[in-house]
């Protein structure tokens, strides 16, 4: 019943948006795009790219992921080598308020402590914040699947210490981008109360994942900011068939009806344009729909999101929150793919064709207005 319902959407919500007399901010309150901070010499170029690209585009959002590539001062051992300083950060935040675009700073929280290959500064600096430190991060691993099922590290979220420390750079980071929201990654956890911590074995996962992400948006609460986070742990990978890299594989979805509503879940789905808004919207959330490569299955998520929108109740209307094309790219090489220095299109897909089609699709919504 489930897949028929699903299917049903799916149909439904590929249609041509109707025609409609709301201006693009109301048709699609978030038109945004997720890109690494950049490299120091890359950062005038990239203010420049904001400024003659994604303005011009209708671009009004920019999730920029940093994690450790700022000079922090409360927490310097946690810089990266060669970090962007505070006025090299203002120079993006002036650009992004110039041109009307909100910017929404990332760090990586809970999972994505690391690659397979490498740990990351964080377990680096704290390695007694690991989650499994029985895993081997020191076999010269360099690939992925591995003999020792190592993908990304979590921190243990129960650790007395953690928090203090996460918490002293969220806050920096974000009055850095006089920003009111801030993402916290949560995405792809797959270590999460292991039966050898001493914390957190035998606890339930679903309410571990809820109390982190509770934990995290209490504490922007509490100064008025909002927390975003990738959605693909609060979804059931078995039930909808979705799998355990865009959906939970190890019984955190429940978290859903655990965690606060006013946390934005971005929805992002690669292979395919599984119409996984709407769940999150009828859960109370407002809800970003995310592509990457496949320019195909773009045009497909925002005529869902527009569909969505316009054929809601006024009580769901605007959970349907809007679109956000994601690169997984550095903002220096995602530039060398835009003006045609670097072709990025490999086996998976073109992220390039795909961020220019979906916003040329953005911007026909404008033409359609009656």
């Amino acid at each position: 019943m489930k897949n028929i319902i699903l299917l049903l959407v799916l149909i439904i919500s590929t249609t041509i948006p109707v025609k409609s007399q709301e201006t693009l901010d109301e048709l699609l309150p978030i038109r945004g795009i997720e890109l690494a901070a950049p490299d120091k010499e890359d950062l005038d170029a990239f203010v420049k790219f904001i400024e003659d690209e994604l303005v011009p585009l209708n671009v009004n959002t920019l999730l920029l992921r940093v994690d450790w590539n700022y000079e922090y001062k409360s927490r310097p051992e946690l810089r990266d080598e060669n970090p962007l300083t505070e006025a090299e950060m203002k120079k993006i935040v002036r650009a992004c308020k110039t041109g009307g675009i909100r910017i929404i700073p990332q760090i990586n929280l809970l999972g994505h402590q690391s690659w397979f290959s490498n740990v990351g500064k964080l377990l680096e600096e704290y390695p007694e914040f690991n989650e499994t430190p029985h895993v081997p991060t020191d076999q010269g691993i360099d690939k992925w699947p591995n003999d020792y099922g190592l993908y990304c590290l979590s921190y243990c979220p129960l650790h007395p210490d953690v928090h203090e420390v996460v918490f002293d750079v969220v806050d920096e980071i974000v009055e850095v981008f006089e920003t009111d929201a801030f993402h916290a990654g949560m995405d792809e956890v797959f270590y999460l109360g292991d039966d050898k911590c001493p914390r957190c074995s035998g606890r339930d996962k679903a309410e571990l994942f809820a109390g982190e992400v509770t934990k995290i948006s209490n504490h922007l609460t509490q100064n008025g900011k909002e927390l975003w986070i990738w959605g693909d742990r609060l979804l059931d990978g078995k039930t909808t068939g979705i799998g355990f890299w865009e959906a939970s594989f190890n019984n955190t979805h429940r978290a859903i009806d655990m965690i606060p509503k006013d946390v934005v879940i971005c929805d992002w789905h690669y292979e395919r344009p599984d119409p996984t808004a709407i769940i999150f919207a009828l859960k109370g959330f407002r809800v970003v729909t995310c592509p990457w490569n496949k320019a195909q299955h773009a045009k497909v998520q925002l005529h869902q999101m527009v569909n969505f929108r316009q054929k809601a109740t006024s009580e769901t209307k605007e959970n349907f929150y809007g679109m956000l094309q994601t690169t997984w790219s550095g903002a220096g090489r995602f530039m060398d793919g835009y003006y045609g220095r670097e072709d990025l299109k490999d086996r998976r897909g073109d992220k390039i064709k795909c961020f220019k089609v979906l916003f040329e699709e953005i911007n026909k919504l404008d033409d359609q207005k009656e």
